[in-house]
């Protein structure tokens, strides 16, 4: 009876506390705020545009009144219109009959001529011409809509257009798999191999030296493409479904092989390099000739990414040489790349993760040593700008070198090639993005939080003093209708040393006197980090739903990028690990500061990676999180996309595949759970959710199933959204969700 009473008590205090929590009117406030944020956000969004190789520059400012277009010259420090508005509505408004607001004017894809008196852009689909001087307008074409390339063709190589040598004597092409060039004077062409197969032949892509004697291509031998099928249920243009395929590359799958072969223009004669040092190919990288056309390089990347070489062959001989080797018991993250040749062949510039901190070196590219570490500490290169080979100086971006902030906040950096004279260029703490001058003499400089409004500042891009200030975001109006700014939150993570961190939204009536249920949004697949940095008024994963009387979360666990290797690579043969320790710890310690969050009643939901780790989270902590939105989720490994998964899982397939799969371990489901998949998504095989789905049934497991047709790669859409919202209600607040016609006005 004791237990009775309590367990009611429990149930009446809950309703109480969640008052008002996932009612219709906190749908409607939720599906309003993204538009009652919209354009409350002054002088912000600074997008500079430089003109050609002056040092003008152009970017429209955002008023309380509307758009105007503003051109800066930066070395007078002046600021001034870019055109006159007013006679450029006009003459719109002529030209197409239609009403033209001078505040709001209606053009995208904006172009400056260097004279600074032509202005081309883009208006209702047609390109236009404005002369500023005379005030003259004129219509030009209409747009054209091309087809993007699906991301995943293979590209077989046996097709391409003819390649011109350097001193426009020859072309050299494929033609029934194999290599032909053509005396461009003479028309005579000549074949300059004849050994070539449908199942072993030449790449269309064949690299001239700069001499023009010879060439450099690849010998392929082919591997037959794995194929995804997609039945799209829905046609807009006929009744019935239709099947479309894709080029699916999955783990495991045969690849191709390449040989590079040398052949001399003149004689015909051929060398074909040995592939001892470039065995078991993941792949093999495109040529690159020195200057000197006596040596050719190209790079190696092994199947199971332990193993990255860049080799040098010597042309008249054959010969093939290492210059730099990557090798990791773990994976050598081939993505994290960079590599220039610099001082007239003599050296290269080389991006390595070797010192557990991703940092840049110094080749003696005859030696294949290293000649000095240019970038050194506990801190992380993040991509190079600029090499100037005169000063020998590099610039660079980087986050992490600044002690006691946030270490995802990338900063600006120069640094000489001997690793002297670093030089910050952008050091105010927060997200730097800037916009370098094409003579590199200026930067504008855009820096902000996501708790502090932006600033841009036009500076000296070899001191990073500013030149003159631009802008600085007006958030006042967004302020006084409620907005409250997500907070950024750090905690220890599994290890009580490491800090996490992340962000913590609240909806804007918030009462720290209520007890809030918390929600995750996880994306936590390595290869990059998620957590926002920079700000941003309206989060579409996480503010309507806080809205609903949610705290909602998102943090960058271990496994994550940009902090060092050893933080990554967590995620070595361990997917199933993304981060859960850490997020764990952080949400605990959130809760422990903050006691309104309940975290006994905590959800996770995410897309893709975040799709299969909202599911994973249900399966393997069930203790922790209790309920799950998994949308489009890649739910085995073994069923994604290769270039993924060999990365963190490594090749051959092994059982680290299936410790992580949520197929295989679907029978552990004890939480509620809501999958959602678009049945064209050409990005994660969908039967990956429907092989889940399989197993949750013949488990005898209870789940909703949401199938968007028509629908590619997605978090779920405006339909998959209030599914969500209708799935937390629900399962965290025990609320039964509104009428669906009664909410989602867009207020």
């Amino acid at each position: 009876m004791k237990k009775l009473i309590l367990l009611t008590f429990s149930i009446w205090f809950i309703g109480q506390t969640l008052l008002a929590q996932g009612t219709v009117e906190a749908y409607n406030r939720a599906y309003s705020l993204q538009e009652k944020f919209k354009d409350k956000v002054f002088y912000s969004n600074v997008t500079p545009q430089w003109i050609g190789k002056t040092n003008y520059f152009w970017y429209v400012r955002i008023t309380p009144e509307g758009k105007s277009y503003v051109l800066v010259d930066a070395n007078k420090k002046t600021r001034t219109e870019l055109f006159d508005h007013n006679k450029l509505a006009l003459e719109l408004a002529l030209a197409t009959e239609k009403t033209i607001n001078a505040k709001q004017l209606p053009i995208i894809t904006v172009n400056v001529s260097t004279a600074l008196d032509t202005i081309h852009f883009v208006y209702n689909t047609y390109k236009w011409t404005y002369l500023t001087k005379n005030n003259s307008l004129k219509k030009g074409n209409k747009i054209t809509s091309t087809k993007e390339e699906y991301w995943g063709t293979v590209d077989t190589e046996r097709t391409g257009k003819a390649v011109v040598s350097p001193d426009k004597k020859w072309s050299a092409s494929v033609r029934d798999h194999n290599l032909y060039v053509k005396d461009l004077t003479t028309g005579i062409e000549k074949a300059l191999s004849h050994e070539g197969t449908h199942d072993d032949y030449y790449s269309a892509y064949p690299y001239w030296s700069p001499d023009s004697k010879k060439l450099a291509v690849m010998r392929i031998h082919a591997a037959e493409a794995r194929k995804l099928y997609l039945i799209e249920s829905s046609p807009a243009d006929q009744f019935q479904p239709k099947l479309h395929t894709r080029d699916y590359v999955k783990p495991g799958d045969v690849l191709p092989s390449r040989t590079p072969v040398i052949f001399d223009v003149a004689s015909g004669n051929q060398k074909i390099i040995s592939t001892d040092l470039c065995k078991d190919q993941m792949d093999l990288k495109a040529f690159e000739w020195f200057a000197d056309s006596k040596s050719v390089l190209f790079e190696y990347n092994q199947r199971g990414h332990q193993l990255y070489r860049v080799l040098e062959i010597v042309a008249e001989t054959g010969e093939v040489k290492p210059l730099i080797e990557e090798t990791a018991k773990t994976f050598v993250n081939y993505t994290r790349y960079f590599r220039q040749t610099v001082n007239s062949g003599n050296e290269i510039i080389w991006m390595s993760e070797r010192d557990n901190w991703n940092h840049l070196y110094l080749y003696d590219r005859h030696t294949g040593k290293v000649k000095n570490q240019i970038t050194k500490g506990e801190w992380y290169v993040r991509e190079v700008l600029n090499v100037d080979e005169k000063k020998r100086e590099i610039t660079f971006t980087a986050n992490g070198m600044v002690p006691n902030e946030d270490p995802y906040l990338i900063r600006y950096y120069r640094i000489r090639f001997d690793g002297t004279g670093l030089t910050c260029l952008t050091p105010e703490e927060g997200m730097h993005q800037a916009w370098f001058s094409d003579d590199k003499k200026y930067l504008v400089d855009v820096y902000s939080t996501v708790n502090k409004a932006p600033v841009a500042v036009l500076r000296n891009a070899a001191n990073g003093k500013i030149v003159m200030p631009l802008e600085k975001a007006d958030i006042s109006e967004l302020v006084k209708i409620g907005w409250i700014a997500p907070e950024p939150f750090v905690a220890k993570g599994r290890d009580g040393k490491t800090d996490i961190w992340g962000i913590i939204y609240r909806p804007t009536n918030f009462d720290s006197a209520k007890k809030y249920p918390v929600i995750e949004y996880i994306y936590a697949g390595p290869g990059n980090q998620y957590v926002p940095k920079s700000f941003i008024a309206y989060n579409r994963n996480m503010t309507a739903l806080a809205e609903l009387g949610f705290i909602v979360v998102q943090m960058d666990g271990m496994g994550t990028s940009f902090r060092s290797k050893a933080f990554e690579e967590i995620c070595y043969k361990n997917l199933k690990d993304a981060g859960f320790p850490d997020r764990i710890a952080w949400t605990k310690a959130a809760a422990a500061r903050y006691p309104y969050m309940d975290i006994e009643h905590l959800g996770v939901f995410g897309a893709s990676a975040g799709g299969q780790e909202a599911m994973g989270a249900l399966l393997f902590h069930p203790e922790h999180y209790k309920a799950a939105y998994s949308s489009c989720g890649c739910h085995d490994n073994r069923m994604d996309k290769i270039w993924w998964n060999e990365q963190w899982l490594s090749y051959p397939i092994d059982s680290s595949y299936i410790a992580g799969s949520n197929v295989e371990n679907a029978h552990l489901l004890t939480r509620p759970l809501m999958l959602v998949v678009g049945e064209m998504d050409d990005n994660v095989d969908p039967a990956s959710t429907y092989k889940v789905c399989d197993q949750l049934i013949k488990a005898n497991k209870d789940f909703e199933l949401v199938v968007l047709p028509g629908v590619p790669h997605t978090m779920g859409g405006d339909y998959g959204e209030h599914k969500r919202f209708d799935f937390f209600v629900k399962n965290l607040m025990g609320v039964a969700p509104p009428s669906w016609e009664k909410v989602g006005m867009k207020k």
